[in-house]
């Protein structure tokens, strides 16, 4: 069970958002590639970033940010925001990520997330940000009129990594996640479900390393890790104990 540290990436900064809204950025830290140093010194194995200027823009923004926390960190990155063709999907992993998150690009080109699976196996996973129960897309401005599981389940066998849920109405505003709609999307589909948005507490830890969650492959917080509403040792050792 991973616990993914967030790092959401907007003007070359660390912040975090309060659902989705630019306009309501917290900045958590200037230097993004100290962050994602502290966050490996700190015992978490992998890093979750978000280039959210580049999700709007639908190209990459804060590249050169994403490449001084590659530098930073021994441990694999896997990033969203603004990758939309292989191409750009080919030249990230080059530059050492480990995994490309496919979000807007997955509603709009699912042609394009297949053909990008075989191309790069393991390497490729699939973002679906959702709000009231429905696909958002373009740094989640836009709602489609795509159900999460009707999404999901078009890349079921693709050799998609894993489906990155956020539900943006808990999103940086530590309401704790969706364990509902995380779970019956998990029970849905045989791709490794990764938990987003709205993590808050010990308290979801726990929910995380409960054997009811072990279909999961994780959980990704920014904010509750930031606010020290989690311990990073206490809840690293208590998802190592749960297996």
């Amino acid at each position: 069970m991973i616990l993914f540290p967030a790092i959401d990436l907007k003007d070359g900064e660390c912040v975090r958002l309060k659902l989705g809204d630019m306009n309501e950025a917290t900045v958590y830290n200037t230097d993004p590639a100290a962050q994602a140093k502290a966050f490996e010194d700190q015992g978490f194995e992998w890093l979750h970033v978000v280039d959210l200027n580049g999700a709007f823009a639908g190209e990459s923004v804060n590249g050169s940010a994403v490449e001084a926390i590659l530098k930073a960190t021994k441990n694999p990155v896997q990033l969203g925001g603004g990758i939309r063709t292989l191409k750009h999907i080919e030249s990230w992993l080059d530059k050492g990520l480990s995994r490309v998150i496919l979000g807007t690009v997955a509603v709009r080109d699912p042609d394009l997330v297949l053909e990008a699976c075989k191309a790069f196996p393991g390497q490729v996973a699939v973002g679906i940000d959702a709000k009231g129960g429905k696909v958002a897309v373009e740094g989640w401005a836009e709602a489609s009129e795509l159900g999460v599981i009707e999404l999901a389940q078009k890349f079921e066998g693709a050799g998609v990594a894993a489906i990155i849920y956020t539900d943006i109405d808990r999103d940086g505003i530590l309401a704790g996640i969706n364990w509902d709609k995380t779970l019956e999307l998990a029970d849905r589909i045989s791709i490794p479900v990764i938990a987003s948005g709205g993590l808050a507490s010990m308290a979801d830890i726990e929910r995380l390393a409960d054997p009811a969650s072990a279909k999961l492959e994780g959980a990704i917080s920014g904010r509750a890790i930031y606010d020290g509403r989690i311990d990073p040792a206490a809840a690293l050792a208590l998802l190592k104990a749960a297996g």
